[in-house]
């Protein structure tokens, strides 16, 4: 084979694998519980503006004053904040530690303290750092655990 040859070989071989790498990316729904979405007040204890979702850790108290400690990421990402005017200062200002937020989770199927944010609202009711203004989700503001995964959940397209 000749160099040229193995040059157009590779190059051909790289083209063909382009597709395939959107196939890596996860949909959410298979990690989370989008369609329970729950929602709860709690305190950012930490934001991360990161690719390709950005993440926070937050503290909600429960009903008999226990503290648990929740990471998550968020469904938007970064361009999709920037186009709805959320900068990275922007977003940073406004979700800095020991900032109260009502969240609207949905829970990891694999259960814990992890889910993904869909939406954010401030103190006075505003959605903040997102662009899932119209998400909705159950009030479980200080039940232990939020909405965990039962055994009778299934993933989607998963049937047993």
């Amino acid at each position: 084979m000749t160099r040229l040859h193995k040059m157009v070989f590779t190059l051909g071989a790289g083209l063909l694998l382009l597709p395939a790498l959107s196939w890596g990316h996860h949909g959410s729904a298979i990690s989370y519980d989008t369609a329970h979405l729950w929602t709860t007040w709690a305190t950012v204890t930490e934001f991360n503006y990161l690719n390709p979702h950005p993440s926070m850790t937050f503290d909600r108290v429960t009903k008999d004053g226990k503290t648990e400690h929740w990471v998550a990421e968020l469904l938007t990402n970064p361009s999709e904040l920037v186009r709805a005017g959320w900068t990275k200062s922007r977003s940073v200002e406004a979700l800095k530690p020991g900032t109260r937020v009502k969240l609207y989770v949905g829970t990891s199927r694999a259960g814990g303290f992890s889910g993904i944010v869909m939406k954010i609202e401030n103190e006075q009711g505003e959605n903040i750092v997102g662009t899932r203004a119209n998400a909705t989700g159950v009030e479980l503001d200080g039940v232990p655990g939020g909405l965990q995964p039962s055994g009778a959940d299934k993933l989607p397209g998963k049937e047993d």
